[in-house]
């Protein structure tokens, strides 16, 4: 019992640590508003809840976004986590703005916009409807990555990379997971509703960009293993070998995930600044 009371005060000290930090910068920029994408997923799902406790529910702006492949589940999760904040939002299909595309594409993509090129298109039709809204009225977009995205290149440039601030830059997924269980965990003590629908901590996450696409299956690890290795290779600065032996994991594996940070470093410097807190010893 004792451990799972330090790790609820500590990931509670990491929910604070990035709350102050977003509050900070949008200080030092000048904003009072932001904009943020909710997709029901659970990096948007936990920033929507740092924004509103950082400026307040009037001040944060909610921007559902379906396309080809949401689902019904994401949206009515991203409409709930809404209602328990208090924030508004505004639909913005952008199926119609995809299909343009994959139609002015085609013929300089072989005759298909498919694949990657196809996920990423429906990434930055988000962006830049998200970008709109920001330019129309002032408001800050918020990045909503995490850094074992960050870390292993699992983002589209000048898509879900851009915005001013990522809150939940200096976390991995994991930590993602367990922040904002402690946030719910303190909402249900103080007697108020936890603002995170249950069902965002338990359904795999998924960009949605595919039919059955899920995020781990992408990767070819699951993020809590994932997290452990890197945790060991970028935290702790192990060599693969070193990392291998601690965590008692495939050396080929260690090595395909060493790999890839070191590939994927020029996305790294393209991202948004995050928390510069010591999350990790």
């Amino acid at each position: 019992m004792m451990m799972e009371e330090e790790g609820v005060v500590e990931n509670s000290e990491r929910y604070r640590l990035c709350v102050n930090a977003l509050k900070g910068f949008m200080d030092d920029a000048g904003f009072s508003d932001v904009v943020i994408g909710l997709s029901g997923g659970m990096d948007s799902s936990l920033v929507a809840v740092m924004c509103a406790d950082a400026l307040g529910a009037d001040r944060v702006h909610g921007v559902l976004m379906p396309g080809p492949y949401s689902t019904d589940h994401s949206v009515d999760d991203a409409l709930d986590l809404a209602r328990n904040l208090g924030i508004r939002t505004r639909t913005v299909s952008i199926a119609e703005p995809y299909r343009a595309f994959e139609a002015a594409l085609a013929e300089a993509c072989g005759g298909k916009l498919s694949g990657l090129a196809a996920e990423n298109t429906q990434a930055r039709c988000r962006m830049v409807c998200l970008m709109a809204l920001s330019n129309a009225y002032g408001w800050m977009l918020v990045n909503t990555g995490n850094k074992s995205e960050a870390m292993m290149g699992y983002s589209t440039l000048y898509g879900d990379t851009a915005g001013a601030f990522a809150p939940l830059g200096g976390l991995y997924k994991t930590d993602v997971y367990a922040v904002g269980r402690a946030r719910n965990a303190q909402a249900a003590d103080a007697g108020r509703v936890p603002p995170i629908p249950e069902r965002v901590f338990t359904k795999p996450p998924s960009a949605e960009l595919a039919p059955g696409q899920e995020d781990e299956k992408s990767l070819g690890v699951d993020y809590a293993l994932l997290d452990r290795i890197l945790i060991e290779l970028v935290e702790r600065g192990r060599a693969v070998g070193e990392a291998s032996a601690v965590l008692n994991v495939d050396p080929a594996l260690v090595a395909r995930i060493a790999a890839t940070t070191d590939a994927y470093a020029f996305k790294r410097a393209l991202e948004p600044p995050f928390p510069q807190a010591r999350f990790y010893d």
